[in-house]
């Protein structure tokens, strides 16, 4: 793999900054009894990822960065980490973490994807006279979810992006929607908590992500309007199609006060 400079003295590429679609979160007292109560369990389950891996000084950030960092390597801008992504062969999901976007008080930020494997059967990319080719077969992926990540390696924000970001097919919200469960992974490498924490991450901002996903679409079909004659999956002034400020703390706090509201 090609390395790029280094965070410190990166030249290499112009930063990339968002543009649109800042989200506000999610009414979750609107939400079902039930699902409020597997919200919480997911949000307490991060947190015994965050407690594990404090008792030996680590962060999430630091976990996936582990072994780059053990043999003395530079953490450089736009390399995947860790190399070759993570992929669990059961649910066809897959992530990796790196750094770009200089937002203000991130540190990088993972890119959460699901191959067209582990896809609900019947949904395909849309249809759509692309200028550069969109992959195909197992290559089609999906790009569900971006998550920010600050300097002390947790969650400030999710994100969706452009096609030409991330290089996949093009699949419509209400599809990738029905994607969102299938978001597993289920085995220790690069760290168990790791992947236990990027699990239930699905699962607590599950309300979260669908509104990302659905203001993704309004900003694409609006700036495909203001621009026509121009292929809107390739326009490089579009990168961040939608995001959101989250904390996990804040919205357990949230479920705690919606599900007591419920149960009175």
């Amino acid at each position: 793999m090609r390395r790029q400079d280094s965070l410190s003295e990166s030249t290499a590429m112009p930063t990339i900054l968002p543009t649109t679609g800042r989200v506000v979160e999610p009414d979750l007292s609107a939400l079902p009894l039930s699902q409020l109560l597997v919200m919480q369990q997911a949000g307490l389950e991060i947190l015994d990822c965050y407690r594990v891996l404090k008792k030996t000084g680590m962060n999430i950030v630091g976990e996936v960065l582990r072994d780059t960092l053990s043999r003395g390597e530079t953490f450089y801008e736009f390399n995947h980490y860790p190399d070759d992504d993570v992929y669990d062969r059961e649910s066809h999901t897959q992530y990796y973490y790196h750094a770009h976007r200089g937002e203000i008080g991130e540190h990088g930020h993972f890119h959460c994807f699901l191959r067209p494997k582990g896809m609900p059967q019947g949904v395909k990319p849309i249809e759509y006279p692309a200028t550069d080719p969109w992959p195909q077969g197992d290559e089609a992926l999906s790009h569900l979810i971006a998550i920010a990540m600050d300097g002390y390696g947790f969650p400030t924000g999710l994100f969706t992006t452009n096609r030409w970001v991330t290089a996949e097919a093009w699949y419509p919200a209400e599809q990738v929607t029905q994607m969102l469960d299938r978001f597993v992974i289920d085995h220790a490498f690069p760290s168990w908590p790791v992947n236990r924490w990027i699990t239930a991450m699905f699962v607590l901002f599950r309300p979260h992500i669908e509104m990302l996903l659905k203001q993704r679409d309004e900003s694409v079909w609006q700036w495909a309007a203001n621009h026509p004659g121009e292929d809107v999956f390739e326009d490089r002034e579009l990168d961040i199609t939608s995001q959101m400020d989250v904390s996990v703390e804040d919205t357990l706090w949230l479920l705690k006060l919606a599900i007591a509201q419920r149960q009175s």
